[in-house]
């Protein structure tokens, strides 16, 4: 009776775990908002969520978690609450990780969050199968309206691969972009291509619209791997292959892989190893790519063989709207080329010609095609590429043509007289932005011109002058043009107030520099023939 009685006394006094209160709830939405939105192990590895974000997700997780608990607590009312409770903490906890692993959203990625699935953010990481599982969840939910997925930047082991089989297949028919660029860094070769068979094999027969498979290192065996996805694919219009591996046997399975190219509009072939041999190749591609608005084959090791085919091939491409060729070895013959098939394009407002070793001859061919055949040229690159001072009055004439945005002549040989003439050539530029005239032997007379002429344009940003001959009174003056905003004047860290060029006669010098601006002030820029 007694030990009955006592039994009673403790079920009287017992504390119930369960429900929390609400300010405990609330409490630990507050946590978790931190956790979400300041620095830690997990944020730094993922990404912050701005405060308005992770506050709406701590909600959202809390709300879940206590549903969750609260259902398992009403299967057992006369226990203290602490199973339930072990279980709020636990879903809250998951919950959260889920969150943190996808990572901050930005405005776009809210208004588009139903068709746009991004694994992106957040530093590069490695991928297994079970942290898989977790972030590729929402593709599996029946019914979602994603067009778009961005797996780049994290690196697919096989397990993580083969999870992501089921779902691919299961969305290929409703996806219109794929972005599987830098999707396999630092995994062994055989590793590497097994994960490309089984994404392509997934994807196979999809009808896409853009595929982005940059960044993956992958030579003739890399483009083979994706094979059957490349070769299935009728609808492409925009193609990324940058810093691909792509070698003179990597660029022939490309064209062989990719039996149609007719709705092509964007091709990037950026940073490859492609050579002439190569280019001969990918001309094939643009050949057969008709509606061509932006072609990119910058940095592909290709001379002047290479240069002529390729440009060549340009010449069916005539609604090209950007065209970006840097940093390869065309050279005066493959210049020469180019400015023919420029002259069938029309609509094209970006030019990027830099290191091209063009020369004069080159470089003046080209311009006085741009001149004549477009019209809404915005943008003209053609740094580096042992241009003189007996080409700036081509050059100018051209610009004087046109409404330049951004214009880049740096490391050339234009010196003060051609610096004096494209000055004079951008005075009616009102929408010039940014000009490059660095390591050109320019001193300080074309230097001051050049800064009078582009700090009066409203909507100036950069003048880069960095790395010529200006004197030091040249460079107080010039400071002072931009004393109201010196923030639209590059730095002058590598100029040389003493140099001289190599054939600079004993004559030449700071004292001519007055007579020069003087000769050329009053210079008229002939834009006829």
């Amino acid at each position: 009776m007694e030990a009955s009685t006592l039994s009673s006394e403790r079920r009287q006094f017992s504390i119930k775990l369960w429900p929390p209160s609400q300010n405990t709830r609330q409490t630990l939405v507050v946590r978790m908002t931190n956790n979400l939105a300041t620095n830690s192990i997990f944020t730094q590895k993922y990404g912050c969520l701005s405060k308005e974000e992770a506050e709406e997700n701590a909600k959202r997780i809390e709300d879940v978690a206590f549903a969750t608990a609260n259902q398992n607590y009403e299967k057992e009312p006369d226990g203290d609450g602490g199973s339930a409770v072990q279980l709020y903490a636990k879903e809250c906890s998951k919950l959260l990780l889920e969150v943190l692993k996808r990572g901050p959203r930005s405005k776009a990625d809210t208004t588009s969050e139903e068709t746009f699935f991004d694994i992106s953010k957040g530093q590069r990481a490695f991928i297994e199968a079970e942290e898989a599982e977790e972030l590729l969840r929402p593709l599996k939910k029946k019914g979602n309206s994603y067009t778009k997925i961005c797996f780049s930047n994290r690196s697919f082991g096989l397990g993580a691969a083969r999870v992501a089989e089921p779902i691919l297949v299961s969305l290929k028919d409703q996806l219109e972009e794929v972005d599987l660029s830098d999707f396999i860094a630092g995994r062994p070769e055989t590793e590497a291509l097994e994960v490309m068979n089984i994404f392509s094999a997934a994807l196979e027969g999809s009808a896409l619209k853009s595929l982005n498979l940059s960044n993956n290192a992958l030579g003739e065996k890399g483009v083979r791997a994706f094979g059957a996805l490349l070769h299935s694919q009728a609808c492409l219009e925009e193609l990324y292959l940058m810093n691909d591996g792509i070698s003179e046997e990597a660029a022939r399975a490309v064209a062989e892989l990719i039996p149609s190219t007719d709705k092509l509009r964007v091709l990037q072939f950026h940073n490859n190893m492609t050579g002439d041999e190569g280019a001969l190749a990918i001309s094939e591609v643009v050949k057969r790519s008709p509606l061509l608005e932006d072609f990119r084959c910058s940095s592909t090791r290709i001379g002047t063989e290479g240069g002529v085919a390729l440009s060549k091939a340009l010449e069916t491409c005539t609604h090209l709207k950007k065209l970006d060729l840097r940093d390869n070895m065309f050279g005066v013959e493959g210049g020469l080329a180019l400015s023919k098939a420029l002259s069938k394009h029309s609509e094209l407002s970006e030019v990027y010609l830099s290191y091209l070793n063009l020369e004069d001859e080159g470089s003046i061919a080209i311009v006085n095609v741009l001149k004549e055949t477009t019209p809404s040229l915005e943008v003209l690159e053609m740094a580096g590429n042992d241009i003189t001072a007996e080409a700036a009055p081509v050059i100018a004439a051209c610009i004087a043509a046109k409404q330049i945005t951004k214009l880049n002549l740096a490391e050339n040989e234009l010196k003060d007289e051609g610096a004096i003439q494209i000055s004079k050539a951008l005075e009616g530029h009102s929408q010039l932005k940014e000009v490059d005239f660095s390591a050109n032997l320019v001193r300080r007379a074309g230097a001051r011109v050049l800064a009078q002429v582009v700090v009066q344009k409203p909507k100036f940003k950069l003048l880069n002058i960095n790395g010529n001959f200006i004197s030091d009174e040249g460079i107080d003056e010039i400071q002072d043009v931009f004393k109201k905003c010196p923030d639209m004047l590059g730095p002058l860290d590598e100029n040389d107030p003493e140099g001289r060029e190599d054939d600079e006669e004993s004559g030449e010098g700071e004292g001519n520099e007055d007579e020069l601006e003087s000769k050329l002030k009053n210079l008229e820029v002939n834009q006829e023939d």
